[in-house]
C-alpha cells in the first residue's frame, strides 16, 4: 500500500459529506430530488470538489454531474453513484460514493500513480425516483436508456418531466446517445453503504455485491363513494380505504408464497381525508423486489390478482398501473472478483452478498463491467435521518478503493 494519510482523506470525506448534508429543498431535512433548487447547488458544490481533485467538470442535460481527467487516449475508469436522495433522507445514501470516488483521484493523483486507464466520477441526478416514481433518470439518460414514454410522466404538480427537463436545460431535449461506448468505458465501480443488517451481523466492514434484486413498482387507486362516517352502515359502505387497508395485509401472504419477496407500501394518500367521511378514493404506492426476475414476475401477478379480487368484494373500482419494472442485474464477475481481493488484502476478510435495494450500477451493468462494494452501516438503517456509516468504515472503503484501482487493469 501506498504512504498515504488515510486518516486525512477519510476525514475530509466525512466533512464533505456533513457539508453536502446542508443541501436541502425541505428545512429540517434532507432532500434533494430531480433537478430542484437543492440538486443544482448540490452540483455546484461537489463540482469544486472534483475541480480541486484535477477533474474537469460537465452536466449533461437532465443535470448529470460528470468530472473527468483530462483527455487522453486510454480508457476510462469510472467511479461513482448518485446525489438525489429520498425525502427526509439520511447523508450517506448515495453521497458516499461521490465524495469518497472524488477522494480516491485526488489520492492517485497526488501520489503520482500511473494508471492504465483515466479516472472519472458521475454524480447521478436522480436513482431514488422520487418525484416523477421513476427511479434511474441520471442513469438511464448517461446509458442513452430513457424512452420517451418516460418523459411523459408528471410530476405531483401536474409537470410533465419533459417540460421539466427543458426548462433546467434551456434548450429542446431529445432522447440521448449513451455518454460513452462500449470501448470508451471499460468499468465502474459504486460504493455503497450497504443499507441493511448483514454486514453488521457479522462484523465486517466492507462486502462485494453479487447481484442488484430487480424491483417493480406501482400505482394502486382505489374508488369507492364517500358517504357519511355516522349513518352508513358498514355493509352498504364503498370504502376505499378498506380496500388498500386488505391489500396492504395481503402482502404478508405474498411474502409467504414467494420466498425472498420483499413488498412494501411506502406512500398513501386518501380523499377526501376527512375524519367524519367514509374514503372515497386511496391511491398508493407498491414496491416489490426480488434477486430472481422470474419470482419477482410471477409474484406481480399474484398481487395483482389478490387486489382485483378485494375489490371487487368490497363493490371498489380499481387501477394498477405500473411505473417501473428493472430486472435483476449481476454484477461483472471479473471486477467484483479484483474487488473481493482488495477488500481481502485491506480487511483480511471477504464477503459477497446480494443487494436487495437498487443501484445506478444496476442500469450501466448491461453496457459496461460493473462491480458494487458494501459499507457496513449502523443498525442496518437508510432511508432514515439517523443513517450512519463510520469513519473507519469508510477508511477502510477508501482503501479497498485504491487498492482495486492499482490493480486493475483494463481489457
Amino acid at each position: 500500500m501506498l504512504d498515504i494519510p488515510f486518516q486525512k482523506h477519510t476525514s475530509r470525506i466525512q466533512r464533505r459529506v456533513d457539508q453536502l448534508a446542508t443541501v436541502t429543498d425541505e428545512k429540517g431535512t434532507i432532500t434533494r430530488t430531480f433537478l430542484s433548487p437543492a440538486m443544482e447547488h448540490a452540483n455546484h458544490l461537489v463540482a469544486g470538489w472534483m475541480r480541486e481533485a484535477g477533474l474537469e467538470t460537465r452536466e449533461d442535460s437532465v443535470g448529470n454531474l460528470l468530472g473527468q481527467s483530462p483527455s487522453s487516449d486510454a480508457p476510462i475508469f469510472l467511479l461513482g453513484s448518485h446525489l438525489d436522495t429520498v425525502r427526509n433522507a439520511g447523508r450517506f445514501d448515495g453521497a458516499l460514493g461521490v465524495i469518497l470516488g472524488i477522494e480516491a483521484v485526488e489520492i492517485l493523483r497526488s501520489a503520482k500513480v500511473t494508471l492504465p486507464f483515466s479516472l472519472a466520477v458521475a454524480g447521478f441526478a436522480d436513482e431514488e425516483g422520487v418525484r416523477f416514481q421513476n427511479a434511474y433518470i441520471g442513469s438511464k439518460t448517461f446509458c442513452g436508456l430513457l424512452t420517451s414514454q418516460e418523459l411523459l410522466k408528471v410530476d405531483r404538480e401536474g409537470q410533465k418531466m419533459l417540460d421539466v427537463i427543458e426548462q433546467w436545460c434551456g434548450y429542446k431535449f431529445s432522447l440521448p446517445c449513451p455518454t460513452f461506448s462500449r470501448d470508451e468505458l471499460s468499468g465502474y465501480l459504486e460504493v455503497h453503504m450497504e443499507q441493511g443488517p448483514v454486514l453488521e451481523s457479522e462484523g465486517l466492514a466492507l462486502g462485494v455485491v453479487s447481484a442488484i434484486a430487480g424491483q417493480l413498482r406501482c400505482e394502486l387507486t382505489w374508488t369507492g363513494k364517500a358517504s357519511h362516517a355516522g349513518t352508513t352502515p358498514v355493509g352498504l359502505r364503498r370504502d376505499a380505504l378498506a380496500g388498500a387497508a386488505e391489500f396492504i395485509r395481503s402482502l404478508d401472504k405474498a411474502s409467504d408464497e414467494f420466498t425472498g419477496l420483499m413488498a412494501t407500501v411506502g406512500r398513501l394518500t386518501v380523499e377526501p381525508n376527512v375524519s367524519n367521511v367514509v374514503p372515497a378514493r386511496v391511491i398508493h404506492t407498491l414496491d416489490a423486489r426480488h434477486q430472481s426476475d422470474s419470482v419477482l414476475y410471477e409474484a406481480g401477478k399474484w398481487i395483482e390478482r389478490r387486489a382485483n379480487e378485494i375489490a371487487d368484494s368490497l363493490r371498489l373500482d380499481f387501477r394498477w398501473e405500473v411505473l417501473l419494472a428493472s430486472p435483476a442485474r449481476k454484477c461483472d464477475e471479473l471486477l467484483s472478483r479484483k474487488l473481493l481481493d482488495a477488500v481481502t488484502k485491506v480487511t483480511g476478510t471477504s464477503r459477497i452478498l446480494p443487494s436487495g435495494a437498487g443501484h445506478d450500477a444496476a442500469i450501466l451493468s448491461p453496457l459496461y463491467p460493473a462491480a458494487v462494494l458494501f459499507v457496513r452501516c449502523r443498525d442496518g438503517l437508510s432511508h432514515h435521518p439517523d443513517e450512519f456509516v463510520s469513519e473507519e468504515d469508510i477508511g477502510m472503503a477508501l482503501r479497498a478503493t485504491i487498492e482495486f484501482l492499482r490493480s486493475w487493469e483494463a481489457p
